[in-house]
């Protein structure tokens, strides 16, 4: 469960909460409790947003990598 905060509003979930539950997503392996208390914390366009952006680093980083080893051989 989730701290409420002052007004009954669940709190949300700050920028590394939202880093790291992305980061999780991709791994591919996240506890059931922890995923609950994402949904409950941290806000979807957020997550969004930061899925989007860690998606294209990552295509980034594979090209990159493809791109040195290519040119080595």
């Amino acid at each position: 469960m989730t701290d409420a905060g002052r007004d009954g509003e669940p709190r949300r979930g700050g920028f590394w909460a939202t880093v790291k539950a992305v980061l999780w997503a991709f791994f591919g392996v996240r506890r059931r409790r922890d995923y609950q208390e994402d949904a409950a914390s941290l806000d979807p366009k957020a997550v969004i947003v930061a899925g989007l952006v860690g998606g294209v680093l990552f295509v980034l980083v594979l090209v990159m990598v493809v791109r040195l080893v290519v040119g080595n051989a």
